[in-house]
């Protein structure tokens, strides 16, 4: 019984070294040449919470294979400029995601994406978090790929039905069209703002946006009928059942378990309802 116990301390210790290894490897490629100033930051006053990110943010979540280390960067610039209450770590995490490839303009569109779930002062922070962050590495975003100062009301509304279409199949124009009664100008937003300006653009791909959508309505914890919503749209623009999965569980790093599963709930809702299963 004795050499049993044993044997199963040493399988605790060589699980928990493995890791720490494994948390570490991750945080390299995020965090670039000071990748562990935030855990040293905490060496005198919590070290077992450095520890916990380490082992747990990293080595057992963000390593997880389900979801590629350049997707989940993004979603979590995405979660914590919604989220808007870590800027210390959303710095970082701007830096992490210029370090696993993501470019200057790719992040920019990620937080223009912001505006429409968690509005624009949100937004607004994100956007001064990346600029400090690409001023200290000399990134030179380029321009807005598109103008559209000059385009009509019913441009941008037959756009924004259409992109609405594309990604939404049907669930999106349902949301749109329950607020006839009471709100038709909010629907009308929806369509003109959301899909037309900010969800129309260019600078992400379907798949991409609907994964960071997840991730920031999964972070909020105030949106679960629409992040239903983006979850089928995700499923319908080409992500895997599984990925979704992994987005979500990824926020119980940054925004909680409760956050996480909740958003976990809706999803197997969802699931049912496509009658699909991770």
């Amino acid at each position: 019984m004795m050499s049993e116990q044993k044997e199963d301390k040493c399988d605790t210790i060589d699980n928990d070294s493995n890791r720490y290894e494994r948390g570490m490897a991750i945080l390299r490629q995020v965090g670039g040449e000071n990748y562990d100033a935030p855990i040293r930051a905490l060496q005198d006053i919590a070290p077992a919470l450095g520890r916990f990110t380490i082992e747990f943010g990293y080595g057992d979540v963000i390593s997880r294979p389900a979801l590629g280390l350049k997707p989940r960067q993004l979603c979590t610039v995405a979660a914590l400029a919604a989220l808007g209450n870590a800027a210390p770590q959303l710095r970082y995490h701007i830096h992490g995601a210029r370090n696993v490839g993501w470019s200057p303009t790719e992040i920019i569109e990620v937080l223009i994406l912001v505006t429409v779930y968690a509005g624009f002062p949100a937004a607004l922070n994100g956007i001064s978090a990346a600029r400090e962050v690409f001023e200290q590495r000399g990134d030179r975003p380029s321009g807005n790929q598109a103008s559209l100062g000059s385009e009509t009301t019913s441009d941008r509304y037959e756009r924004g039905m259409q992109t609405l279409q594309r990604v939404s199949s049907g669930s999106g124009a349902t949301v749109v069209e329950s607020l006839k009664d009471i709100a038709p100008d909010l629907g009308r937003f929806i369509v003109e703002f959301s899909y037309g300006d900010v969800i129309n653009r260019p600078g992400l791909d379907d798949k991409t946006k609907e994964l960071a959508t997840i991730a920031m309505c999964t972070a909020l914890g105030t949106a679960q009928p629409q992040l239903a919503v983006h979850i089928h749209a995700a499923l319908n623009v080409g992500a895997t059942v599984e990925e979704v999965v992994e987005t979500i569980q990824q926020m119980a790093v940054y925004a909680g378990f409760p956050a996480a599963l909740n958003g976990i709930s809706i999803a197997r809702k969802v699931f049912a309802d496509r009658t699909e299963r991770p």
